[in-house]
């Protein structure tokens, strides 16, 4: 499904990712683990084209993505939560979570969002607030909802249990829980995983920007 081999990416002169190699297989839940600065977010950003990569490839269904638009991803169902959520603010819980399908076009779209609000009940219950009316907890569960909508193949998760309250990251273990028997491939990036050993299907941990550790 997706994998990465030779990976090398700078941020202006400094190198943060050195030669990173590793699989998201098909309908797998996979994790990458590392402390803060390990280089987590890089590496996904780098995927999901909004980093530069030096050197190495990133393929995801024989599509190279270093050759890809970085928009193309939502087109071919990659689904991508950064940490700090990037919401916009003036548009509602639900239209924020709609925003891939304005800019897709993607079909069914009513049908997924239906699944999703089954998958998470709660968000369906304050879709009509703003998003600047959400607690941090609930902006969370909105940009993994957001994720959902356009990611069919892969989902992409950074740090979706950071910074907020203990009752909200065991409900993102609930509903991780829930999407495993989905058929989706998933890459959840945490400091520790802790709470998602028992999910993930392959682990990798990363330190100082090189995967040490692939179990």
């Amino acid at each position: 499904m997706l994998e990465v081999s030779g990976l090398h990416v700078s941020i202006g002169a400094t190198p943060i990712l050195r030669d990173v190699a590793m699989s998201v297989p098909a309908s797998s839940m996979c994790g990458l683990i590392g402390r803060n600065g390990a280089g987590k977010t890089t590496l996904m950003r780098a995927i999901m084209g909004g980093l530069k990569v030096t050197a190495g490839k990133i393929e995801f269904e024989h599509t190279d993505l270093t050759r890809t638009h970085p928009h193309r991803r939502a087109h071919i169902g990659i689904g991508y939560m950064p940490e700090d959520r990037r919401l916009v603010p003036e548009l509602s819980a639900e239209e924020n979570i709609m925003l891939p399908v304005f800019a897709t076009g993607i079909e069914d779209a009513a049908s997924r969002l239906e699944w999703i609000y089954g998958l998470m009940p709660e968000v369906q219950e304050f879709r009509q607030r703003g998003a600047t009316q959400l607690s941090g907890g609930q902006q969370k569960f909105v940009a993994f909802a957001r994720a959902l909508m356009i990611g069919t193949q892969l989902l992409m998760l950074d740090e979706p249990s950071e910074g907020i309250a203990p009752v909200f990251a065991q409900r993102m273990v609930e509903i991780l829980r829930d999407l495993k028997g989905e058929g989706l491939s998933v890459l959840v990036a945490e400091s520790n995983d802790t709470h998602i050993a028992d999910l993930l299907d392959h682990t990798f941990v990363i330190e100082r920007g090189a995967i040490i550790e692939s179990r």
